[in-house]
């Protein structure tokens, strides 16, 4: 097996020439609850416990599976818990200050999020005015996390796209709190960062986690020096 590490060249301006021919980054794509607000974990459990459902079985593919007639009232079950957790969002630490640096130097952001749009406008509105983010991936968008079709599809917004006209996900990095975001960034070929908690850290030696980090601020410094992933096995 050959080692190799996701890399992309530095955003620093006079760090660039050093950078050879690394590739350049074209765009971050960040996951909403536990990444650009404060984790509210205590929601998946209420939902679940609305549904009726184990810890096991994923909410969103649940409501897939129910009878048509029955997806409106466990959808609206989930969102009236989601609407209640709204009250009390809270940003996460470090969050204006990363998103002013990344408009600063004309990094292009999404938002790639298994929660519905109202939390996602609620965040933007009271803690992220002016920063604009573009596309908005929300589960209304399917497949859902951890299928990589929402980031891919924020790639061919972008107009990143391979030759047989997919998007191409190569030049992004998905920033999240979870083995789905992990997973779908992985898979759209995009690199991945991995906002480090006390309930998530075993995902940070997942083979699906190029970088960990701790609060977002962290990323600051990462990318002006130029985005360098862990090592990993390639077969």
């Amino acid at each position: 097996m050959a080692s190799s590490a996701r890399r992309f060249a530095p955003l620093k301006e006079s760090l660039r020439p050093a950078a050879g021919e690394l590739p350049v980054l074209r765009g971050v794509v960040f996951d909403m609850d536990g990444t650009l607000c404060e984790p509210q974990t205590y929601m998946f459990s209420d939902m679940r416990a609305a549904l009726g459902i184990p810890k096991s079985t994923d909410i969103l593919h649940h409501i897939e599976e129910l009878p048509a007639d029955k997806q409106p009232a466990a959808h609206d079950a989930i969102r009236a818990i989601e609407r209640k957790a709204m009250e009390t969002q809270k940003p996460q630490p470090g969050l204006r200050a990363l998103m002013d640096y990344l408009d600063s130097r004309s990094v292009r952001k999404a938002i790639c999020t298994r929660n519905f749009d109202v939390p996602v406008k609620n965040l933007l509105t009271n803690f992220l005015e002016g920063s604009v983010f573009h596309p908005i991936v929300t589960r209304e968008f399917k497949p859902a996390k951890p299928d990589p079709a929402g980031i891919l599809h924020i790639a061919q917004e972008w107009g990143l796209v391979r030759d047989d006209g997919r998007g191409d996900g190569s030049g992004l990095i998905m920033v999240g709190d979870s083995i789905d975001d992990m997973t779908a960034g992985r898979e759209a070929g995009a690199a991945t960062v991995l906002l480090g908690n006390d309930v998530n850290r075993d995902l940070s030696q997942h083979e699906h986690t190029d970088l960990v980090i701790h609060s977002l601020e962290e990323l600051i410094e990462v990318l002006d020096a130029g985005f360098q992933g862990r090592e990993i096995n390639v077969k």
